[in-house]
Formats: C-alpha cells, structure tokens, sequence
C-alpha cells in the first residue's frame, strides 16, 4: 500500500448511497443535535439564574451539561456539513482537532461523574460535614482538576495516534475514531496508543468500580434512614446521577462488546451514535424528571409571562460578568 501519513484529507464513511436514506440520516442527526444542545442549554441557564441551584451538586452538573455539548459539537456539525455538501473528507488537522477534543470531553464526563458520585457520597452519608468537606474552593479545585487531567489525556491520545505512518486515508466511521484511525496505520508505533487505549480503559474501569463501592455505601445509609420522606429525598438526588452513570458506561460496553471486523459495515454508525450521541441527548432528561428542584427552576425559565426580564437576565450574565 502506498504511504498516507503525508495525506492532506481523510475520508470518511458516507450515511448511504441512496439520496431518500441519506436525506432521512441528515435529518436524524440534525436533530439529536438539536435536542441535546437546546436541553444542555437549559439545564445551565436554570441553574445559572435560580440561585436556589447554586449547590455542588448542580455546580456539577452544569459543568457536566458544558461537557455533553461540547461532545456533539465536535461530531455532528461537520457530519451535517459533510452530508449537505455531499462531501465526506476531512482534512488531516480537522481528524486531530475532532480525535482530541472527543476525547478531552469524553474524559471529562467520566471523570465529573465520579467526582459527583463522590459528592452524592458526603451528602448522604456525612450530611453534617458537607458543607465543610464540598465548600466553593473544594468544587472549584475538583472541577480545575477533572478538566486539566482529561487534556492532558485528550493530548497524550491525539500524539500517540497521528504519530503512526497511515497506509490509508479511508476511515470507515462517520467521524475520526481512533479504533478505525489505528487500523490505517502501518508502522509498529500503534501498538503504543493501543497501550494507551488499554490504560484508558483501566482508568474508566476504576471509575466504574469506584461508583459502585460508593452507591453500595450511599444505599445502605440511605436504608436507615427512618423517615420514608428522607428515603425519598436522598433517592430524588442520586438516581438521576446513577441513571446518568449507567447509560455513559453501557453504551459505550454495547458499542465495542460486538466482534471487530476489517469490513466497512453501515451497522458502525448506529452503534456510534448509541454511545457519542445518545448519552448527551439523554442527560438533561433524565435529570429534569427525576430531580424536583431543576424542574421547578426550568419552569420559573420557561415562564413566558417573565420571559422577557429571563432574556435580559441571560444577557447581562453572557455580557456584564
């Protein structure tokens, strides 16, 4: 095969060939992206105007909405591109800045959903000394640390990835994955990121078990709780996070359990989508049925009798701070 690594583009997997289901795939994905933009965006303005919000938990969980959108801003928006022009190229510096910042952002939400099964912890289970051990500075160190760690992660995977001598610029996913990235490769210097893919994978395991041993603690404090209000209470704070947690980790345990295969297959874009997109998509809701207090602040937003003193609210926090 001939050498690529000096390749200006990369081409990736086109919807169909067929113009009514690549039109039918065009309006998909435009709008999971909009449904995930509008109900991250929401999910920050409440909290940012109800100053009954302005807890951890939901400094979190804003930090969390910031996350999902910069997920599917990195991968929908040049998709939608590609399909309206009928163009599926990228360019090589565009595949880095898209293997990058999915990492970055993806690191991010694994490693905020631990800290805040963390949080959930110290509430639950040492109510009294929460507001000593989850003060301002605290959060604020956390939140530094979880963003500083995933670049830095999103940087040592990006290097270890375009690194490789690419015998191929054909990339058979609809956005530049470094699974399929690794496979046009054709010098050793991959088997370093598939380390590094492994220790990845460690790491999200750690998480993981980290966030069961901690629910297993916040469940059994919550059984001896004596009211049944109490019970509920906690509940109300945690099964929206848990929620949250569990569809992150099983999508992605869906999407990479299945056989690999060399073959393009159309099946690669359904099952990207369950683990990039969907979780995003999914998180806003979750929270705002099962947590009361985001769905009281998100009806105060959306009150149309107050909509216009909402806006210039909005405006003075986007513009005056």
């Amino acid at each position: 095969m001939s050498n690529f690594t000096s390749t200006s583009t990369f081409l990736l997997l086109e919807f169909s060939e067929l113009r009514e289901l690549h039109i039918l795939h065009l309006f998909l994905f435009l709008a999971l992206y909009l449904t995930a933009m509008t109900g991250n965006f929401l999910i920050i303005a409440a909290v940012a105007l109800d100053h009954h919000l302005h807890k951890p938990m939901y400094f979190f969980l804003t930090n969390l909405a910031m996350m999902d959108i910069g997920i599917v801003s990195v991968i929908i928006p040049k998709t939608v591109a590609n399909s309206i022009m009928n163009n599926w190229s990228i360019s090589y510096s565009g595949c880095a800045a898209q293997v990058f910042f999915y990492f970055f952002f993806g690191a991010s939400d694994l490693s905020l959903l631990t800290v805040m099964a963390h949080d959930r912890y110290v509430a639950i289970c040492n109510p009294l000394q929460y507001e000593t051990i989850m003060h301002k500075g605290a959060c604020l160190q956390m939140a530094v640390i979880v963003w500083l760690t995933s670049l830095l992660y999103a940087t040592v995977h990006t290097c270890g990835t375009f690194a490789n001598t690419f015998c191929s610029n054909v990339v058979n996913q609809f956005f530049c994955e470094i699974p399929k990235l690794l496979k046009l490769s054709c010098s050793d210097f991959y088997l370093v990121e598939v380390g590094l893919i492994v220790l990845g994978f460690l790491m999200g395991l750690g998480c993981f078990i980290f966030t069961i041993i901690t629910y297993m603690e916040i469940f059994s404090a919550v059984l001896r709780i004596p009211s049944v209000h109490g019970k509920k209470k906690a509940l109300s704070t945690c099964l929206p996070h848990l929620i949250v947690f569990s569809v992150l980790m099983f999508s992605g345990i869906f999407a990479y359990a299945r056989p690999s295969s060399d073959a393009s297959s159309y099946l690669d874009i359904p099952f990207a989508v369950i683990y990039t997109i969907i979780p995003p998509m999914l998180n806003p809701f979750i929270y705002c049925m099962r947590n009361k207090e985001i769905k009281t602040a998100l009806w105060k937003f959306l009150d149309f009798g107050h909509c216009s003193k909402t806006i210039f609210r909005v405006l003075h926090i986007l513009f005056c701070i």
